[in-house]
């Protein structure tokens, strides 16, 4: 039997955090799959924001340096296509990291022009984008791939020379879509 229904298990992390925590914004599921995987609302349905998820397990390092495993407190990989990222109707892309280690969720919330930027900066030209998004215990994010360990170790020292890499500013950032909607 097909499901007339699913939701995918990003998603419902993202809209029961939403429900939880911003109780004037409502949560709407397309029925069709149009690169849209949640709509938002304010209470009175006059202002929307439309939302891409991306979710990924815990790509946290189980081997190698003790260090980075224990600096790290989750990290993501996926696998996206550019031309999807450039003709993205999303207003935003919600980029969810599941620390298995702690048991938390964390949140890269980017609005796509600057998921564009971000990709345009690191000089990711490919049709197909491998990204990594790494979680520190001291609360800070970087795109990590093709960085080499001493490299990540650099960045888990809070000691980071990337700036063309800190996605820091979108980490939980929900005010990013409740300052529009409210």
């Amino acid at each position: 039997m097909k499901p007339i229904f699913t939701m995918h298990a990003g998603e419902y992390l993202v809209a029961e955090e939403i429900e939880r925590n911003f109780k004037d914004i409502l949560v709407w599921i397309p029925s069709k799959d149009t690169g849209i995987d949640l709509l938002l609302t304010d209470s009175n349905s006059k202002k929307t924001s439309t939302i891409q998820v991306k979710f990924s397990k815990d790509f946290n390092p189980t081997h190698g340096k003790k260090k980075l495993k224990e600096s790290i407190s989750g990290a993501g990989w996926w696998t996206l296509n550019k031309d999807k990222i450039e003709n993205s109707k999303a207003d935003f892309w919600i980029f969810v990291i599941y620390s298995f280690g702690i048991k938390t969720n964390d949140f890269i919330i980017i609005p796509t022009s600057e998921l564009i930027r971000l990709f345009v900066n690191l000089q990711r030209e490919t049709k197909l984008i491998h990204c990594y998004f790494s979680v520190t215990n001291h609360g800070t994010a970087f795109e990590t791939r093709g960085l080499s360990v001493s490299e990540l170790e650099t960045v888990c020292d809070g000691k980071a020379l990337f700036p063309e890499r800190d996605v820091t500013c979108f980490l939980n950032k929900w005010s990013l879509i409740t300052n529009f909607l409210i």
